[in-house]
């Protein structure tokens, strides 16, 4: 059994507890704020690999794998956790509204049904049949039924929940400082110092700002995101629903997340109403019933993203004992069941070796 300080309680953090308490480990979650209250609360929770991910890519194989795993996930989760996760897999419908976008997502279905994954191209009455409020204006549109979406506060609060059952001990507005080698890892805080066996950085966005002994500074950056909850009516839209400026995910209650805006802003969390502006210009443009909707709430996150939009999992050169689990940027929800796994790996396995497209030391810097 190994102690293991966990920074950061986000999807990715949570779930790592979440994870490690399961095997056994002893798990002591912390977090600068409360758990989720970070990037993860601006997140719609989309699982679309094959729209995030270029043929071929990385990005596409590491999100493939990771929701290959997902109703398993899911289904351990409840049964941890005794709640119930919103969790919808009934596919995405991408829209194309110019000739380009219909001429690309059509070689994008075939390409898919080469590769053994199951997606369609849809025009006319067929694409309304899918989904009858979508645009009339589309041209057709990609639908890919493995995808889906899930509910990522009620995702990360049944991760946390779970982890505490196990015997996990959350600490909240409890930020980490500084990491450093001493009588195994120490993380050092403003409330005071915790040591353990093995720490995992998990902090996102604030992972940059979290010394490392003898480490360069993490290359992880914020991207503001922000997206809008529409009040809408039940039944109103199917499934996911996305387009070339953003994406639409429907709710069991009837509301509709609208995201996500991508801006490079530092650490300003302010949501702008130039953003209400254009994410309700796009999500009328992709289901024009939406334009009486009422918006609900606006939010806003940092998204971590590294130089090349993939995470950073793997083991610290300068920390022994500090695994690194950060900079998924758009796909930290996608990542989450994949990202616990490897982690837990790391953590039971010294020979074990992450994937080299998500080694942290792929940068050139030292961590």
């Amino acid at each position: 059994m190994t102690s293991v300080i966990v920074i950061g309680a986000g999807v990715i953090g949570a779930t790592v507890a979440w994870e490690l308490a399961s095997a056994g480990h002893r798990v002591h979650l912390i977090d600068a704020r409360t758990p989720g209250d970070g990037a993860t609360r601006a997140s719609a929770g989309v699982l679309a690999p094959y729209i995030e991910g270029a043929p071929a890519s990385p990005l596409r194989e590491l999100g493939r794998d990771s929701l290959e795993r997902y109703d398993e996930f899911i289904a351990r989760l409840k049964d941890d956790s005794h709640t119930d996760v919103i969790y919808d897999r009934r596919g995405t419908l991408e829209l194309a509204m110019t000739a380009d976008e219909a001429t690309r997502l059509s070689h994008d279905a075939a390409t898919l049904a080469r590769d053994g994954v199951e997606a369609q191209w849809l025009s006319g009455a067929a694409l309304v049949d899918l989904d009858p409020n979508v645009s009339r204006q589309a041209l057709g549109g990609l639908f890919v039924p493995i995808h889906g979406s899930v509910g990522v506060s009620s995702l990360t609060m049944a991760a946390v929940t779970a982890a505490v059952e196990r015997g996990a001990r959350v600490m909240v507005e409890t930020g980490a400082i500084d990491v450093s080698s001493q009588g195994g890892v120490t993380v050092r805080t403003a409330q005071g110092t915790l040591t353990a066996d093995q720490a995992v950085m998990a902090a996102g966005s604030w992972s940059s700002r979290v010394t490392v002994q003898g480490a360069d500074p993490l290359p992880v950056k914020p991207i503001r995101g922000q997206l809008l909850q529409l009040g809408g009516s039940r039944g109103l839209l199917r499934r996911v629903v996305w387009g070339a400026r953003g994406y639409l995910v429907p709710w069991p209650d009837g509301t509709v997340l609208a995201g996500a805006t991508v801006e490079d802003v530092g650490f300003d969390e302010r949501t702008t109403s130039e953003a209400r502006r254009s994410l309700m210009e796009m999500a009328v443009s992709l289901a024009p019933a939406l334009a009486n909707a009422d918006i609900a709430d606006v939010r806003a996150g940092l998204r971590p993203r590294g130089p090349d939009n993939l995470p950073m999992i793997g083991r610290s050169q300068a920390v022994p004992g500090l695994i690194y689990a950060t900079a998924h940027y758009r796909n930290g929800i996608l990542l989450a069941p994949l990202t616990a796994t490897l982690v837990r790996a790391l953590i039971e396995d010294e020979s074990f070796t992450p994937p080299a497209p998500v080694r942290p030391d792929r940068h050139g810097t030292r961590t």
